[in-house]
Formats: structure tokens, C-alpha cells, sequence
């Protein structure tokens, strides 16, 4: 049995300074692959530098919407970048409006405009998108079809990642042929309402992941997270599906191998 952690952030230096401590608990707990996720151009060098140096990581080119300050990315810095040896993705990218910090929506236009930019990348490359949304659904949903990402041919397709939506979301996203990624807060008590979407994605749209080193699975809340914890969400999931862990196991590492078909080819 093998688990696949399909977002992770390593190169965050709570756990880059860890590495061969956070790689050898992934070994004993049998999670076998970790992708590894760019936040901002800035920090894409080390990201990628993951993925070249150890042959079950592999990496994303993207800038989160939170990020601001930061080098905006161009459609020709996300072609040329996407096509590296081992990045499989584009993103983590989306629209995130829990932090206006006084703004409007109005005035996240440009958050909008790297989400476009974002998305045109991944159709032209055929890579997947790994979106954020926060507090934004309905406006990450219509651009997502305003662009053409509506499950047809040419769709780059992805992931929603961290899903913390309600039902009604993760229909819409299945329906544009997104598959849904569920992090430690389906472990937790209050997450309820979560774990009732997490009983109806089909489950060839599943996919598990950390979100490291945020978001530990309970019984580990609180803690710096790891890799080595989403066998964690594993098990929560396999509970609300009435199977077992390994099946959970085996469907999310093809589903994985699904989406992400660069890491096939790596």
C-alpha cells in the first residue's frame, strides 16, 4: 500500500530544514510521492529543485492569489517555466477573497487577471490546474468557463485543492471535469458539512493531500504538518466511503496518476 500526498509545500523552510526527517517518516508511513506546490515565481527554483533531486517529488509553476508584492507572472513565464523536467502543473492559482483588507471585489481585478493568465498557460501546455478559492467560488467557477475549462476537448482540467466548499460547488466543479482534493480538515469535528461532500464525489475524482505544513489531520492538529500525515485524511475518507484504506490508497495514487500525467513520463 502506497499513499500519494498531492499538495504539499517542502520547500517551506519549516520543512526544507527537516527534509531527510520529514522523508524518512513518509517512507515508514508508506506515502510514496509528494507533489510540490509554487506559490510564487520567486520560490519556483526551489520547488523545482524538489522534484530534480528526488525521483518521487515532482512540481507546479504558479503564483497564489494571496501573494501580492510579488513577480506577476506572465503567460510566457508560465510556458516556459511548465515545461521543465518534472513540473506536471500549473498553479497553485484561483481567487482567494477572505483577505480584501478593505478592498472590494471589485478591486481584486487583478487577482482575476493572474487566474485568466494562470488558466490560458495550463490549456496551452495540457497540464492541470491546481486552484485555491476562498470565499470566491462563483466568480472562480465563471471564469473557469469563460475560459473554455468546461470538461470539453482542449480543457486543461485539475483540481480543486483543499476543498472546503459546499455540495453545490463541488458539483459545479465535477460537472467542468475537475476532480476534488480533500486535506486534514475533513479529520476535523466541525467539518461535518465537509465530509457529507466527500461521500458523493465519484470516486475517480478523489485525491487526497497535506497541505503541508498547514492543516495537520487530527489527531495531530495543531502541529507542523507533514507528508507523512495523509494517510490521516486516508482513513477519514475511507471511513465516510464504507471501504478500506487501501482502497483509498490504490484509487487516489490512479487518480493521481490520472490528472497528472507528467508523472508518468518523468
Amino acid at each position: 500500500m502506497m499513499f500519494t500526498d498531492s499538495h504539499c509545500h517542502l520547500n517551506f523552510p519549516e520543512l526544507l530544514s527537516k527534509l531527510p526527517a520529514i522523508r524518512q517518516a513518509m517512507a515508514q508511513a508508506h506515502v510514496g510521492r509528494a507533489l510540490c506546490i509554487s506559490t510564487t515565481l520567486e520560490e519556483f527554483g526551489a520547488v523545482h529543485q524538489l522534484a530534480l533531486d528526488f525521483d518521487n517529488f515532482w512540481a507546479t509553476v504558479g503564483v497564489h492569489p494571496d501573494n501580492e508584492g510579488v513577480r506577476e507572472p506572465t503567460l510566457d513565464d508560465l510556458l516556459t517555466l511548465g515545461i521543465l523536467p518534472r513540473v506536471v502543473g500549473i498553479g497553485e492559482t484561483g481567487l482567494d477573497y477572505y483577505r480584501l483588507n478593505g478592498r472590494t471585489v471589485a478591486d481584486m481585478a487583478w487577482q482575476r487577471e493572474r487566474f485568466r493568465t494562470h488558466i490560458r498557460a495550463a490549456r496551452q501546455l495540457q497540464k492541470p490546474l491546481v486552484i485555491h478559492t476562498r470565499q470566491a467560488s462563483e466568480d472562480t467557477l465563471e471564469i473557469l468557463r469563460e475560459e473554455g475549462e468546461d470538461g470539453s476537448a482542449g480543457s486543461a482540467g485539475g483540481v480543486f485543492h483543499c476543498f472546503t466548499e459546499d455540495e453545490n460547488v463541488a458539483r459545479q466543479a465535477l460537472e467542468l471535469g475537475f476532480y476534488i482534493s480533500f486535506s486534514g480538515i475533513l479529520t476535523f469535528k466541525s467539518a461535518q458539512s465537509l465530509r457529507d461532500v466527500a461521500a458523493m464525489v465519484p470516486l475517480d475524482r478523489l485525491l487526497i493531500e497535506t497541505d503541508s505544513p498547514y492543516l495537520a489531520p487530527m489527531p495531530y492538529r495543531g502541529k507542523t504538518n507533514t507528508p507523512a500525515y495523509v494517510p490521516w485524511v486516508a482513513k477519514q475518507l475511507a471511513e465516510i466511503r464504507h471501504c478500506s484504506v487501501e482502497a483509498i490508497a490504490q484509487l487516489t495514487n490512479q487518480n493521481f496518476d490520472d490528472l497528472f500525467k507528467g508523472v508518468r513520463a518523468c
